[in-house]
């Protein structure tokens, strides 16, 4: 099932292209309040990242007077990105105004092959479409944001990739804080589960996708001996019980696993000549490893040590304002990198870093990187502003 949006027109310029506005999600009239915040439209897309904590069916209720005529997508999160960096308990909105962007939209809650292979072919008929709209402009990116519990990130963009051509996607998995129980996709407003939505974009602007984490590989390596690919679980590592093996190869009591263990000491995997990391969300009850992303027997993990978080975002980030500051990055940043920052008292530090580059996002469940599904990374699109305009 799809179901299809397309907008945009001129508008004038503001000093900053790219609208921001984020409210306390206990705020009784948070979309009036964001859509105050985010001034005038007429906007191409408007993206609304919610913390689990807010008042759904009240949302509902006011959706109807939020921006009327543009296309909003959206989902829940495990912590927001905005004013002041790593925040909590905040509706974040986003608005690509139509002075700049054009964007089409696509929810998708049928994930079956059949249907993926689909969507991936109609998304080269909607890039041809917004090239007519707008062949002046030579900029675009995809944006893909997918149930964090669907289990189907994995299938989803490798499958999507085929319709990608030389436009490159990113995105995250919602989520729902640290409880792991119900994550929603928001599309034209109505939330969904199990489900994905799509955003191509086209735009005047510049812009660079990224992806980053700040992992080095080390020589510690081991084999998934038994696991079943469709929960994600691994059985067996090194033909030993999953959460015991591991905790041996760490020097550590297997009753002490916790997110903060696994957020600081992953394990990748290397695919292409490059390292993805798979990261562990729990340990099961009977002892058994649950992982973010695909996992399968015969896989080899390496456990990979992490650098200095705030040199390696300040670095990173830093490479991006190389040539030109950037008017806003957009980003999804993985759980485990903020719980990491919790562990290490890093969270201030690295907040004010993503504070000054502009970052706006939130925390994830999982990232997107063309057709890769990752953890433990920081992905995200750079968007400047243009040279001259019209």
């Amino acid at each position: 099932m799809t179901h299809n949006s397309v907008h945009g027109t001129d508008m004038s310029d503001d000093n900053r292209i790219v609208r921001v506005a984020d409210v306390d999600c206990g705020d009784a009239n948070a979309l009036q309040t964001l859509a105050a915040k985010l001034g005038q439209g007429p906007f191409a897309l408007i993206i609304l990242l919610i913390a689990p904590s807010a008042d759904f069916e009240k949302m509902m209720e006011d959706y109807r007077e939020f921006c009327p005529n543009t296309p909003i997508i959206g989902c829940t999160t495990a912590g927001e990105i905005c004013d002041g960096g790593y925040r909590d308990r905040r509706i974040v909105a986003i608005g690509l105004p139509s002075s700049h962007f054009v964007a089409k939209t696509k929810i998708i809650t049928d994930l079956s092959p059949d249907s993926l292979n689909n969507i991936a072919h109609e998304m080269v008929r909607t890039r041809a479409i917004l090239a007519e709209l707008k062949p002046q402009w030579e900029h675009e990116f995809n944006y893909i944001l997918i149930d964090g519990l669907s289990r189907a990130e994995d299938t989803i963009v490798s499958t999507l990739s085929v319709g990608l051509g030389p436009v490159q996607m990113f995105g995250g998995s919602s989520a729902d804080g640290i409880d792991f129980h119900k994550t929603r996709i928001l599309y034209e407003g109505k939330f969904f589960q199990n489900a994905a939505v799509l955003a191509q974009v086209r735009t005047k602007c510049p812009i660079k996708v990224f992806k980053t984490d700040h992992l080095v590989p080390t020589d510690c390596r081991m084999v998934v001996t038994k696991a079943d690919p469709a929960t994600r679980t691994v059985s067996e590592i090194n033909a030993a019980p999953a959460a015991r093996e591991y905790a041996r190869l760490l020097g550590k009591d297997p009753e002490q696993l916790t997110p903060f263990t696994f957020a600081a000491h992953p394990v990748v995997v290397r695919v292409g000549g490059q390292h993805h990391v798979r990261a562990i969300q729990k340990v099961a009850e009977n002892g058994d490893l649950i992982f973010f992303s695909a996992i399968d027997e015969g896989l080899v993990l390496t456990l990979a040590d992490p650098m200095d978080m705030e040199d390696h975002l300040r670095s990173e980030l830093g490479k991006l304002a190389q040539l030109d500051q950037p008017d806003i990055i957009l980003a999804c940043d993985c759980i485990l990198r903020k719980l990491e920052a919790q562990e290490k008292q890093k969270t201030r530090a690295l907040s004010n870093i993503l504070s000054d580059h502009k970052v706006v996002g939130f925390s994830t469940y999982g990232e997107q990187f063309n057709s890769m599904h990752v953890n433990q990374t920081l992905t995200g699109v750079a968007i400047y502003a243009p040279k001259e305009i019209a």
